[in-house]
């Protein structure tokens, strides 16, 4: 019977430290990924950006012959994680109805912005917020609600390439002159433009360290 009991124990002991030695692995091999993962952020983009770009803007308001305009947008933005920023830019647009209407505007954003794949060069985005519209004097003004999406190219460290779409809900029907209809004016606007990242250095460089430590502390010593 003691020997049953004792058998059992060892058993257990030996289950339970089979257990904890191939989660201690598993861990150490998602902590190991989770490094590798941050400095290759690291290496390709920083903890904060200047953002800039150009495009087109048109309104869908209560004329029908609504037109293209150029608009030019910066901003800056400063990563929580690797996968999420936050940002705030700066607008400034026209809006134009063929042969009757062209006024400037200009719009202050607050974004969050989700990248799909940080750790690689090509990445896929999301965003969504809220702004104030504004036109030029402040003369007009209405906040919004925003959102788009895109994609990233880093072409060299810290300079990526974006191509992006967004849609603006504006609480208000003035934006295009004339009020109208049931519903607020909708501003669609889209362009191409530029991340200048920086920042980051001392947690690129932490990480290394970090890196070269898993390495050496994972090397194979032959036997002899």
């Amino acid at each position: 019977m003691i020997f049953k009991f004792n058998a059992i124990v060892l058993s257990v002991a030996v289950t339970i430290f089979c257990f904890n030695s191939a989660f201690s692995q598993d861990s150490d091999e998602k902590s190991e990924k989770s490094i590798e993962r941050r400095y290759a952020f690291f290496n390709l983009r920083g903890s904060n950006a200047i953002d800039i770009a150009a495009g087109s803007a048109m309104i869908e308001g209560d004329y029908p012959e609504t037109e293209f305009d150029v608009y030019f947008k910066i901003g800056y933005k400063h990563h929580i994680t690797s996968h999420l920023n936050i940002n705030f830019s700066y607008h400034k647009y026209n809006v134009v109805v063929k042969d009757i209407y062209n006024e400037g505007f200009m719009s202050f954003d607050l974004n969050l912005e989700f990248l799909f794949s940080p750790y690689t060069k090509f990445s896929p985005f999301l965003y969504a917020g809220s702004g104030y519209n504004a036109s030029n004097y402040f003369e007009n003004t209405a906040t919004k609600a925003q959102g788009g999406a895109g994609f990233e190219f880093i072409f060299t460290e810290g300079l990526g390439l974006k191509l992006f779409g967004e849609y603006n809900y504006l609480f208000t029907d003035e934006l295009d002159g004339l009020v109208g209809g049931e519903s607020d004016d909708v501003l669609f606007r889209a362009g191409l433009g530029l991340h200048f990242y920086f920042g980051g250095n001392k947690k690129k460089e932490a990480l290394r360290r970090k890196m070269k430590t898993v390495i050496n502390s994972n090397q194979i010593i032959p036997y002899k």
